[in-house]
């Protein structure tokens, strides 16, 4: 399922970012006195009760003469284009302001659902201007502080009173996989040479394709759809305002994937922002193919493969369980390799396992090699089961889950994986106290 978007807009200095830092639970916005300064819109998600959410927060609108203005009203729109919820932040200790009318007229216009915040409500200047904010003409307010931490859970109640699953386009038994990388690394080449026709924009220009694309295909007799996504760009690299929109855009594609693709370039090796794509889909839980592109152009292939190989277990550590495939695009070498292994990836995390089996598995790992104890006290394991898969999903019944080590549970973790096929998917293991639900 795709989660919701909600976008924090406002002019500058009305502390949206103090905000977004609450509602994301870190600090992942530049907070600083000075106005205008969050220039770029930072992606973080929310879990709130039973709902979840993808929160972008947007540069301050001003009509003043500010040099990232146009850009920054543009980034503005795009964010509210994309959002199912829009909470539009206004200040109560300095009351409205002519900027506030701007962004309420860019509001009314959207047709998207206003939560108007009322920022700085603990203030004593406050009550001098609580009324005035009705005069913008919406249906929602909520007087909050995020400095002082008040009224942030109204807020969330706010947000998500009329939130609904977005329902998805297909069927449960077409496969989706999306193709994510940075830009350039031929994601859009590769979904070529997967359809085998020219069903999207190629260019050697990094970031040509600035939306997701769904293109529904047959293969073997099984349907599936490619999601080809825009190029993942690192933040405060570049500032066209499609290049920091696409990143939501990705984001949204993977929700909605079975299988993610991961594309690696084979010419420019690993960089640092390859594992962070890699971590976006970990974090979702899906399951993963690694692609090496642009394999046509490596010489002495076998041992350069063998090293990429190398490299990729050691930069990739958080992923060992993922897949890998070296092909190229553009000459459609190995190309014949990719589909089988998207195929297994989403099987593995389809699979179920019998719970007699996997007890044996795990109480034979228990006896082979007992935890360590803590205080003199030893984690005892009675009672394993799968509860859920994509990904597969394990609940372990223990005397005291506060006695598990990390390194036992990469163990147990490592068993599995050894008698069981889950290669592609991650797995989630979950330890419970008897009786605890």
């Amino acid at each position: 399922m795709q989660k919701p978007v909600v976008a924090l807009v406002g002019r500058p200095n009305v502390g949206k970012s103090t905000i977004f830092n609450r509602l994301v639970g870190s600090k992942l916005a530049i907070t600083q006195d000075t106005p205008g300064v969050t220039r770029d819109r930072i992606y973080g998600s929310v879990s709130y009760k039973d709902y979840n959410f993808h929160l972008i927060d947007t540069g301050g609108i001003d009509i003043a003469g500010n040099k990232f203005n146009d850009e920054i009203k543009g980034q503005a729109e795009l964010a509210i284009d994309e959002a199912d919820v829009v909470v539009f932040v206004v200040d109560g200790k300095e009351g409205l302001t002519a900027n506030d009318y701007v962004v309420r007229d860019i509001l009314m216009r959207s047709g998207k659902k206003v939560i108007v915040a009322i920022n700085k409500a603990d203030s004593k200047l406050f009550k001098e201007h609580q009324y005035d904010f009705y005069e913008l003409g919406f249906e929602n307010y909520v007087p909050l502080s995020g400095e002082q931490n008040f009224g942030i859970y109204d807020l969330l109640d706010s947000i998500t009173e009329d939130f609904k699953e977005i329902p998805d386009d297909y069927d449960d038994s077409v496969i989706k996989f999306s193709i994510i990388g940075r830009p350039n690394v031929g994601k859009s080449s590769l979904v070529n040479a997967i359809l085998n026709e020219e069903r999207v924009i190629v260019s050697d220009v990094a970031g040509t394709t600035r939306d997701a694309v769904d293109t529904p295909f047959t293969y073997h007799g099984e349907e599936f759809v490619v999601i080809d996504t825009a190029g993942m760009r690192k933040k405060g690299k570049i500032y066209e305002t499609v290049e920091k929109y696409s990143l939501l855009r990705s984001l949204k594609a993977i929700d909605r994937s079975d299988v993610c693709v991961i594309v690696l370039n084979a010419e420019e090796g690993i960089i640092e922002h390859d594992k962070h794509i890699a971590g976006y889909a970990l974090e979702a839980g899906k399951a993963v193919v690694m692609v090496v592109n642009k394999w046509d152009v490596i010489e002495d292939k076998d041992k350069k493969m063998k090293e990429f190989t190398n490299d990729i277990r050691r930069e990739f550590q958080f992923m060992p369980y993922a897949p890998i495939v070296y092909l190229s695009a553009l000459t459609k070498k190995r190309m014949h390799t990719l589909m089988p292994m998207i195929i297994k990836a989403h099987d593995n995390a389809c699979r179920e396992i019998k719970t007699s089996a996997l007890n044996d598995v795990i109480m034979d790992a228990y006896a082979l090699n007992l935890p360590p104890t803590y205080k003199n006290k030893r984690m005892k394991i009675y009672f394993a089961s799968q509860v859920g898969i994509k990904p597969p999903t394990f609940n372990i019944q223990v005397n005291s889950k506060g006695l598990l080590h990390f390194s036992y549970e990469r163990y147990l973790e490592n068993k599995i994986r050894e008698n069981f096929d889950f290669e592609g998917t991650p797995i989630v293991l979950q330890f419970k106290n008897k009786g605890e639900q």
